[in-house]
């Protein structure tokens, strides 16, 4: 695809005025909204309100006058649709961390002490992982990781308390089949607990409709709601009333205002809250839920997949032509597929290397290590176009094709990577 025929395909994409309300960098092709999304730009206005005027003059009653102590229902409401859940199931608080240790202790709750391992997949994010291995421990059991999809039914036994995944794979893009693996696991007598990090608001979600037990996710990666932005929790009703959640705060409570020195569950989703609610962090996730609402009106997710689908296949084609040898991870089948893009380069060349340099010439990816080294590319169908597309595969040829890679200022690695 050359750079004409991506403008001639982004002037009749029916979402193209959404590219308009985000913060874009000129001279920036940024393809990392997996990992962090752009800024909407009526964020930093609407953040100055919430310190300026709600802070700076409203000061403590704000919790009642602008309505901050009802930011993680609020919030949770206006994802639920893009979630497949309902108005009062879904609750933004806390991080995904938090979240997914709240729900994993309440789904090895749930069983009773009959079973006590938890499954999930080897390349799954490390950080649920280690959540994962730290509740089991805690219930007297363990983690089992499958090294491959294939590999998870047979782990589906009597000892499985609960499967837990990453609806799209972090490394690969590989997007799981939410509704088959739920109904395998729940066969199997164990409870399906799903983060949908890597899906939230760039693939179809329907948790009711798959009847998952539980699912968190974040709200800082194709949400945009900012670095740091809260998580999403999310039960399905059918558990109401039956299990605690460990981390029993305040806000949780049935009457925190009342001031009991006895705790008493609130009903519902509002038991997973904890703390305060971060009412800066939730302001900035409430202003990009705004974008959403103007994607429902041109579509809704079924136009942002399509247009997610097409940008993925239109960028592995680029790169099998551009970069040879270069190995696809993520799945052409786009009943498998998230919306990103990961491959490895043959031996020889520094994926890492090759990554710095794209980005020293202004587009913008990440690098995973592993065996197989990934350089990740995650298109956003709200703000990216078939021009970044084009720009992106034109600069990583030519990177490639002069081995600019192959210098010092690239190999040095950072911190975060």
């Amino acid at each position: 695809m050359n750079l004409e025929d991506a403008q001639r395909l982004d002037a009749a994409d029916p979402l193209r005025s959404l590219r308009d309300l985000f913060t874009l960098p000129d001279g920036i092709t940024y393809l990392d909204g997996n990992s962090l999304g752009a800024l909407p730009k009526a964020t930093p206005e609407r953040i100055q309100r919430a310190v300026e005027q709600e802070w700076g003059q409203g000061l403590i009653k704000s919790w009642n006058t602008a309505g901050w102590i009802d930011l993680p229902r609020r919030l949770g409401d206006r994802l639920a649709p893009w979630l497949g859940a309902r108005a009062g199931e879904v609750l933004v608080a806390d991080s995904t961390s938090v979240n997914l240790y709240k729900v994993l202790h309440a789904a090895l709750q749930l069983q009773q002490g009959q079973r006590r391992v938890i499954v999930s997949e080897r390349s799954n994010f490390p950080t649920d992982n280690y959540i994962a291995q730290s509740v089991a421990r805690a219930h007297g059991g363990e983690l089992i990781l499958a090294e491959t999809p294939e590999d998870i039914p047979p782990l589906l036994d009597e000892r499985c308390a609960v499967l837990m995944l990453t609806h799209v794979n972090y490394r690969t893009g590989r997007m799981h089949d939410m509704g088959l693996l739920t109904r395998w696991a729940q066969q199997a007598g164990a409870l399906a607990v799903w983060d949908l990090a890597h899906s939230a608001g760039a693939v179809p979600i329907d948790v009711l409709g798959s009847a998952a037990d539980f699912a968190i996710g974040c709200g800082y990666k194709y949400l945009n709601g900012g670095p740091g932005a809260p998580s999403f929790v999310w039960m399905h009703p059918r558990h109401e009333g039956q299990v605690w959640q460990p981390l029993t705060g305040w806000l949780g409570h049935a009457n925190p205002f009342d001031f009991d020195s006895e705790y008493q569950p609130a009903p519902g989703i509002q038991q997973y809250q904890c703390g305060t609610p971060a009412v800066l962090a939730m302001t900035g996730l409430d202003t990009a839920l705004d974008v959403f609402d103007a994607a429902q009106k041109l579509g809704g997710i079924k136009a942002l997949r399509n247009k997610s689908l097409a940008l993925t296949e239109a960028f592995i084609g680029g790169v099998e032509e551009r970069a040879p040898g270069a190995v696809i991870a993520t799945p052409r089948d786009s009943a498998l597929r998230g919306s990103q893009v990961s491959f490895s380069l043959p031996q020889g060349i520094d994926g890492y290397a090759v990554m710095q340099a794209l980005i020293h010439h202004g587009v913008i990816g990440d690098f995973r290590a592993g065996d197989p080294e990934l350089l990740r590319f995650g298109f956003a169908p709200l703000y990216n176009g078939f021009a970044d597309v084009a720009r992106a595969v034109d600069v990583l040829g030519q990177i490639l094709d002069s081995r600019s890679w192959d210098a010092p200022q690239f190999t040095s690695r950072s911190k975060v990577t």
